[in-house]
């Protein structure tokens, strides 16, 4: 049994699902390492539009497998991603290149060329959460609870990115909150503070995922590239000016395709406009 299912919904619209239900879908070296290998295949692929990710069974991602075996990380010996872990005889470069194979694929994630949707299904705890927060939007089923909760381990919550997404999702104060109770909390509060768009019954959140993929889809590739990666580049911005310069840079990049033309005549015909592959 894989331990990600890579499956086509809709023609350029592909969900993966972490599938290790058995383990809550906790990240171990070989999830990890195959999930590296799959993003860095999509993001070459200028067929696939949206990334839907989700968990098998009854959770999303409980994040890092603490009860992790030999066998559970022996796929990654050899790969990019794991010789290091594996070959490193200091005890610090391994514990450190361990730690960077999870938080470098949520940052690969996150800077997708493709947006990238959760369907959040179940727990989505410490890496989990950070998981989740990675994407651009999120979704949740109602059994769905979420939780930075490294702090009850004894290390910081501050861990895999969440210290960077958080507070820009819900506000200094909220993380700030969260973060140092590191306390479990439902799908619910999520919407109320703004963590996810929309909670839906139980087995549905995937087919409400899919319900945005679609929309997103109906636009034109490079300008959904171009729209996520201004957004998140403007979000960091430190003036107003440097925010208009780099849109008024990329809507220039994106005339050029002749496809602000092509979108003027169907608007005025009545027609739907035909996109540019990338």
């Amino acid at each position: 049994m894989s331990e990600l299912e890579t499956t086509t919904l809709d023609d350029g619209i592909e969900l993966l699902t972490l599938n290790r239900p058995e383990r809550r879908n906790a990240l171990a070296g070989n999830t990890l390492a195959a999930l590296h290998d799959h993003v860095d295949r999509v993001n070459g692929d200028p067929t696939i539009r949206v990334v839907i990710i989700t968990g098998a069974g009854a959770s999303f991602c409980s994040g890092a497998d603490m009860k992790a075996t030999a066998a559970d990380h022996d796929a990654m010996t050899g790969t990019p991603y794991g010789s290091l872990q594996a070959r490193a005889r200091n005890a610090t470069a391994r514990t450190f290149a361990a730690q960077e194979l999870m938080a470098g694929l949520f940052e690969k994630i996150h800077r997708l060329r493709q947006p990238v949707i959760a369907a959040v299904n179940g727990h989505a705890h410490g890496g989990g959460f950070a998981l989740a927060l990675a994407c651009d939007i999120r979704f949740a089923a109602e059994s769905a609870s979420f939780g930075a909760v490294f702090i009850k381990r004894g290390v910081s919550a501050c861990d895999m990115g969440t210290s960077y997404h958080l507070p820009r999702l819900v506000g200094a104060s909220r993380s700030a909150e969260l973060l140092l109770t590191g306390r479990v909390f439902d799908a619910a509060e999520a919407h109320d503070m703004g963590l996810v768009l929309d909670v839906v019954p139980d087995g549905t959140v995937v087919d409400r995922a899919l319900a945005t993929a679609r929309l997103v889809a109906e636009n034109g590739p490079l300008a959904v590239w171009m729209t996520k990666e201004t957004m998140w580049q403007t979000v960091d911005a430190p003036s107003l000016r440097h925010a208009l310069d780099l849109e008024n840079r990329t809507q220039i990049l994106c005339t050029g395709t002749g496809e602000l033309t092509e979108a003027f005549q169907a608007f005025v015909s009545g027609t739907t406009p035909v996109w540019q592959p990338l």
